[in-house]
């Protein structure tokens, strides 16, 4: 398990501030939601506490460590090996197959490729794509261009999961398959935050975390 949380912080681009003063705690076991109207920073805020931007003040904490203004290397080393994340884009790269798109994260991870085969074919399976996995990205669906990307993101069995509006591109099954996946996930004790707009899902969610 890993708790992740903030304290007091703040991110600017130049003169403009996007999120200011947060403190957040995020507990293993549910999905925590972030959500709030457009502009509100609840992506910037997912970018930060998965490490992929450096906050301007504050602090973001793993397991009570501070780790956000940790060397770009051992930020790294954190997200490969304790961490995923599905872009809201699903950033699969084309030229590829759907399959190596999956592996790709075992790769930096050091998961024996046997084992990082087997789970990636079960969780393409269990997301409804198995049958796209020798397919390149451009020859499938946005909709499952997503799943695939969450397969992705689930392939080392990371103990945080991050997912930027993991649903935006799917339909109403795919998007009950999706968070059905990752409400099962946490339940196995992993942290799992997912930004979104659609307040259904937020309505669902173990905890929440509300920007104005």
């Amino acid at each position: 398990m890993t708790r992740v949380a903030a304290r007091g912080l703040g991110l600017s681009y130049g003169a403009v501030t996007v999120v200011s003063a947060i403190d957040v705690a995020l507990e293993p076991g549910c999905v925590t939601t972030l959500s709030g109207p457009s502009g509100a920073g609840k992506s910037t805020l997912l970018y930060a506490l998965a490490l992929l931007l450096r906050p301007t003040s504050g602090e973001v904490l793993w397991d009570g460590r501070p780790v956000g203004r940790v060397p770009d290397g051992v930020r790294s080393q954190l997200r490969a090996s304790r961490s995923g994340f599905v872009f809201q884009d699903a950033m699969l790269d084309p030229t590829r197959s759907v399959l190596d798109n999956v592996l790709e994260p075992s790769l930096y991870a050091g998961v024996p490729r046997r084992e990082a085969r087997r789970r990636a074919l079960d969780l393409l399976d269990e997301l409804g794509v198995a049958h796209r996995a020798r397919h390149r990205p451009g020859e499938v669906s946005g909709g499952q261009a997503q799943r695939v990307a969450l397969c992705r993101s689930l392939v080392t069995s990371p103990r945080v999961l991050f997912c930027d509006e993991p649903t935006g591109n799917l339909d109403a099954g795919a998007t009950e398959i999706v968070w059905s996946v990752l409400e099962e996930y946490a339940r196995g004790g992993s942290t799992v935050v997912v930004a979104t707009h659609d307040r259904g899902l937020v309505a669902r969610a173990g905890a929440r975390v509300e920007l104005t």
